[in-house]
């Protein structure tokens, strides 16, 4: 008998558990395919800079179109999504994410114009596909009646350690940008498609809410203080996790006057750090509840930051790069999980949430950079640490949202540890 036929063929519990299972697989590796996909380009981006024959400064406004078609596609995915489901975005979007990598790797040799506009369509797949897969990454979170959101990320985190490290290999090989790039573009044509077949059935919506109900609802998300409480919080860690990204390694240089390999070493612990916290901390916010997960995070955070910005001596530094990824990793994929409470008005609520979290990602880093000019780079990083006071008071925002008679919205079963606390928490 096949796998489909004892699916078919299972009692209604454990059809529902094996369907949940083959979705978390499916999300698992549409996280890992898109991580893999950015990765892959940024892996090029000296040899595509070589090629055009651009400033540093040039660069920077070509890559902006990336950042462009990002902003565009957020606000429009929640829309999309409460049309379409999140399979069929996620598909339209893996298809313009490899169309838009394939004309960037394909005609930079023509000039800076194939660049920006495949720039902007890889930007605009990669934005809209990670709101579908957040959206859909809480609906089988509910499903399971477990935290899981966070491995989510830390799949991401995987697909961008793998495409960085094929890319190193395809440098070293001397292989072409164009064969580099478009058979990432075809692999991610292929499998993230794939994998959103298997995404669990979608729901039908309430007789009462149509097409135009589910646009509403996605702009009217802009106006619900909750949301944009939670997309503080996410804009708030988000801000250090990407400065972390661009700074934290250089901060070491130019604070501690020590070698770039201990600078490389900083940020590579760093990012370890976060992608262990991600997969080790669902746990802890099932027994504890997110509230009390996140805060903690950010005091950990904050004394890693501390360490860092007044430490003397390298090891200090290093400590102080393992306390902030650690403390951060939960902060954005939890405001994805507490944006997406309510299913039926997920689609919009991590729509907002994601716009403000990659608006911090995207400004952030810039921003440091001109305080840096003033104050150091070490300095900078350790002063946009006090963006961690306000996410401990907005982290209370994350509490879930009550569900009646203490089940689940999806699936009647039991909540998780949050979800059974009481409705003054969420306000």
């Amino acid at each position: 008998m096949s796998c489909a036929e004892q699916e078919e063929t299972a009692p209604p519990g454990a059809r529902d558990r094996a369907q949940a299972r083959t979705a978390r697989d499916a999300v698992s590796v549409a996280f890992i395919g898109l991580g893999f996909a950015t990765a892959s380009w940024a892996s090029r981006i000296p040899q595509v800079q070589a090629a055009l024959r651009v400033s540093p400064g040039v660069l920077g406004l070509i890559l902006l179109c990336g950042a462009a078609g990002s902003a565009v596609a957020i606000p429009l995915a929640g829309i999309a999504i409460a049309r379409l489901g999140e399979a069929r975005v996620v598909t339209a979007s893996a298809l313009l994410t490899a169309l838009g990598l394939g004309v960037a790797a394909g005609g930079y040799d023509f000039g800076v114009a194939p660049v920006a506009a495949g720039l902007f369509g890889l930007g605009f797949g990669t934005a809209a596909g990670d709101v579908a897969i957040n959206v859909h990454g809480a609906a089988v979170e509910h499903r399971l009646g477990r935290s899981i959101m966070p491995r989510f990320h830390a799949g991401w985190s995987v697909g961008t350690v793998a495409g960085a490290g094929l890319g190193t290999l395809m440098i070293a090989w001397r292989v072409p940008v164009p064969v580099h790039l478009l058979a990432v573009a075809l692999a991610v044509a292929v499998t993230l498609p794939a994998a959103a077949r298997r995404f669990l059935p979608r729901s039908a919506p309430p007789a009462s809410a149509g097409r135009t109900a589910g646009r509403r609802s996605s702009l009217a998300a802009w106006g619900e203080r909750r949301t944009l409480m939670i997309g503080l919080f996410v804009l708030c860690v988000t801000v250090i996790e990407g400065v972390g990204n661009s700074w934290l390694g250089l901060g070491v240089i130019d604070g501690y006057h020590a070698s770039a390999v201990l600078g490389s070493a900083a940020l590579a612990v760093f990012l370890a750090a976060m992608t262990v916290g991600r997969w080790f901390g669902p746990p802890a916010i099932d027994a504890c509840g997110r509230v009390p997960v996140l805060r903690a995070g950010v005091i950990v955070a904050g004394g890693g930051v501390l360490l860092l910005g007044f430490g003397r001596y390298i090891p200090a530094a290093l400590a102080g790069a393992v306390l902030i990824g650690l403390g951060i990793s939960l902060g954005y994929p939890v405001g994805m999980s507490a944006a997406a409470d309510d299913p039926r008005r997920a689609a919009g609520r991590v729509s907002v949430v994601s716009s403000l979290g990659y608006a911090a990602f995207l400004a952030g880093p810039p921003l440091i950079g001109v305080i840096a000019d003033r104050t150091g780079v070490l300095h900078a990083v350790t002063l946009a640490g006090v963006l961690l006071i306000a996410a401990l008071f907005l982290s209370r925002a994350t509490a879930a949202l009550p569900q009646p008679a203490g089940q689940s919205a999806r699936t009647g079963r039991p909540p998780g540890p949050d979800r059974t606390r009481p409705a003054r928490r969420t306000r």
